[in-house]
């Protein structure tokens, strides 16, 4: 019998439970600042947050990233988002569906997400590995039709399957079946990280098989690293706790891995993640080209707190705190706020520029090349 359920649990229980957050590395977004306009010249009432994304109308560009599935505790936590979601109109991601793949028994726990959010954009997920042992095309449109979902993430995590205790650490191969499944899906694919981020050089070699969407899940926010710590803490394995310990930190920040994917791709939808706290962090994102945002961890830990009400009242201040940095930057709609000035400290553009990026081109050309949302439509 497959041990993944109880191990969706583990994860569930951990991440409401302990610190498993990034200790000392950070998104890097506390070295930009959006440039105040005393003088808005727009209305708060005005602004508008909505964008086009898989074919579909948000509200707010953001997305509940891809967390659970695979236990009735998830199918709760899912059906919750779902809602919070179909109610504000936001996008949303369900957890690898290797558990409904394995036993299809447990496909409600995803499918769930579709009957409580019926017209979100909803993404189905698959993980990396799996395709090197085995996983086709076949597997993968079973994902997509388990939940009806728009599109599908191909889940790149190495690092947390490192220091797993059932990690499956075969990646060689996984770029040619990446752009196989490109190739033969009639959906969008995305090529999501999970807390390590996105590089440049990683970027291109997936842009030029075929890849057009990306979520750069980079460093500073969950380390999934540091939840696999604590799991094989639990079972006394020494070696793996006390490397994942080591290696807690381990990633590209998210900020960083944010432009080098723009740069190396630069007509790509770019959803950015890993570490985004608040309705700024969703401004400076899309500001630094990001389409959409993606929360995670605030979003089950709020549920934890408070349920369903705690997912909608979270997200509510999200949007609303979007919303007064688009008007206190003079900004009336997203396109607006993608040209507004940005003030990035000189340790920051000297780090980016020792990975080749010219931080002025970057900043008067490459982020101002699509309008958010633009790439995303389907």
């Amino acid at each position: 019998m497959s041990h993944t359920p109880l191990r969706k649990l583990d994860h569930i229980r951990i991440v409401l439970d302990s610190d498993v957050e990034h200790t000392w590395k950070t998104t890097l977004f506390e070295h930009v600042e959006l440039r105040h306009a005393a003088l808005p010249e727009t209305n708060l009432g005005n602004v508008d947050t909505s964008i086009r994304f898989l074919g579909k109308r948000l509200e707010a560009p953001i997305m509940i990233t891809g967390m659970t599935g695979g236990h009735e505790v998830a199918a709760e936590i899912n059906c919750a988002i779902a809602k919070a979601a179909q109610e504000l109109g936001l996008a949303m991601g369900v957890g690898s569906q290797r558990a409904a793949i394995e036993r299809p028994e447990l496909a409600s726990t995803f499918s769930i997400a579709r009957k409580c959010g019926p017209e979100i954009p909803l993404v189905a997920n698959i993980g990396a590995p799996q395709l090197v042992k085995g996983y086709s095309v076949a597997e993968v449109r079973k994902a997509i039709e388990m939940i009806d979902a728009d599109a599908v993430a191909i889940h790149l995590n190495a690092g947390q399957e490192a220091f797993q205790p059932e990690g499956d650490t075969e990646y060689r191969g996984v770029l040619e079946k990446i752009a196989n499944i490109v190739a033969e899906l009639d959906r969008p694919v995305i090529v999501k990280e999970t807390g390590q981020g996105l590089s440049y050089e990683v970027a291109l070699a997936l842009r030029s098989r075929g890849v057009r969407f990306f979520d750069i899940s980079g460093a500073g926010g969950t380390s999934w690293i540091k939840v696999e710590m604590y799991r094989a803490k639990a079972r006394g394995m020494d070696k793996l706790a006390r490397g994942a310990r080591v290696f807690s930190d381990w990633g590209i920040p998210t900020l960083q891995a944010l432009m080098e994917v723009r740069w190396a791709s630069p007509d790509s939808c770019i959803i950015a993640s890993g570490g985004i706290r608040t309705g700024l962090d969703v401004a400076k994102a899309i500001a630094l080209g990001a389409d959409i945002a993606g929360v995670a961890l605030p979003v089950i830990r709020a549920y934890g707190e408070r349920l369903e009400k705690g997912v909608k009242d979270f997200l509510e201040q999200l949007v609303f705190e979007l919303r007064v940095a688009l008007f206190l930057t003079g900004s009336s709609t997203l396109a607006e706020l993608r040209k507004t000035e940005l003030d990035i400290d000189p340790i920051l553009r000297q780090r980016l520029e020792a990975r080749g990026i010219d931080t002025e081109l970057y900043l008067r050309g490459t982020r101002l090349l699509v309008e958010p949302g633009r790439s995303c439509s389907s």
